[in-house]
């Protein structure tokens, strides 16, 4: 799915603009056990309470694909005779009113999702009449077709802190409880996939809050596809990938360069507003490396390294690899932070046998918020 797209999906999770009945779920203590069930209408809750609901479950959708968004892909052998397919499905279909297929996706969640705490499971399904969209921009008054699906969300639970409170009829105060917060989801996923502004039985999306964990049980669980490799674990895998392949030629300069050049396809891609999500490949990469100076047996050594680590023919998000605000140069003592667009302050020397960092410094230099003499 497009941003776009999940834009479109995403605006309907206010209150009076989706046909979201009832929300069901369940809460689920620190011993893995269910203690509590709900389906309540939407509808019968005051617009405060159901706009807090939705604004929880939106969250499934605002994140940024190719980091806590990742497409789910269905073989078609998997939509013939999956039992995992067979599921999401069942819980489609029937609109989350099957009580069997409802408790089955519970019990895969609750086996599977790694959490120390308590948390919520919470399902809601809506269906949206899709207006397709006239040549001049406006809207039919048609509906093309109806996309019908479901989200499902996992919150973790979180204890308020007991407050004191003025009680006005006794004249004193008192203590109040601390309350159990529903928090935002650490994952979650909207099944089908609404691509092409169409209904794609073939797709889901899958949401992950932490960049660094793609709870790798879950999504094997709920629907036995390969999980995605986390975005931070992408960043560090291609670090390891250049440094092992491109050895002794992987200096300042060429990481510079390499960035660089991503940084200007993000920018790019951002002035021509295309609504398509920007994706980098090996090809892409080997193409930079060779601009830059790296020789084609090295060059050739990180494209195969790549496609043992990452899989042949897969892309990534080139925020999972570049940091487009700047540069970032550690070492065990200090941090240097270097804004985007000014890398050329940076350099790296052997003086005396000793190795520096040099950091042009042209205009004012402070040290801890006060100007200093060079």
């Amino acid at each position: 799915m497009i941003d776009k797209e999940i834009a479109e999906i995403r605006r309907r999770f206010r209150f009076g603009r989706n046909n979201i009945g009832h929300v069901h779920g369940c809460f689920v203590n620190e011993a893995k056990e269910i203690i509590s069930e709900i389906d309540q209408s939407l509808g019968l809750m005051s617009e405060e309470d159901a706009e807090r609901i939705l604004k929880v479950m939106k969250k499934l959708l605002a994140g940024e694909g190719g980091r806590n968004l990742h497409d789910v892909e269905f073989s078609t052998k998997q939509v013939l005779e999956g039992e995992e397919y067979k599921l999401l499905a069942s819980l489609r279909s029937s609109e989350l009113k099957d009580s069997e297929a409802l408790h089955s996706l519970y019990s895969k969640i609750i086996e599977n999702f790694e959490y120390d705490g308590s948390y919520m499971i919470l399902l809601a399904s809506d269906r949206y009449d899709v207006f397709a969209n006239n040549a001049d921009g406006t809207q039919s008054d048609e509906s093309s077709e109806v996309f019908s699906y479901f989200v499902c969300a996992v919150c973790p639970i979180k204890m308020g802190k007991s407050n004191l409170t003025y009680y006005i009829p006794g004249k004193c105060f008192r203590s109040i409880c601390p309350d159990s917060l529903v928090t935002n989801p650490e994952v979650g996923f909207m099944f089908p996939a609404f691509d092409n502004r169409q209904t794609n039985i073939y797709g889901a999306l899958y949401y992950t809050r932490d960049l660094s964990d793609s709870h790798v049980g879950l999504t094997e669980s709920l629907f036995s596809v390969n999980p995605p490799m986390p975005a931070a674990e992408q960043k560090v895998t291609f670090g390891t990938i250049l440094e092992e392949t491109v050895c002794e030629q992987c200096d300042m300069k060429l990481v510079k360069a390499v960035h660089g050049q991503i940084r200007e396809m993000m920018e790019a891609h951002k002035e021509d507003k295309s609504e398509e999500p920007l994706t980098i490949g090996v090809e892409d990469i080997s193409e930079m490396l060779r601009f830059s100076g790296v020789s084609d047996e090295k060059t050739t050594a990180f494209e195969q390294k790549y496609e043992e680590e990452f899989g042949k023919d897969t892309e990534i998000n080139p925020k999972n690899i570049a940091d487009g605000k700047g540069i970032q140069v550690k070492t065990s003592e200090v941090t240097i932070k270097v804004n985007a667009g000014c890398g050329g302050v940076l350099e790296t020397r052997v003086i005396d046998g000793e190795k520096y960092i040099l950091i042009r410094a042209d205009g004012d230099v402070e040290v801890n918020g006060v100007n200093i003499h060079i």
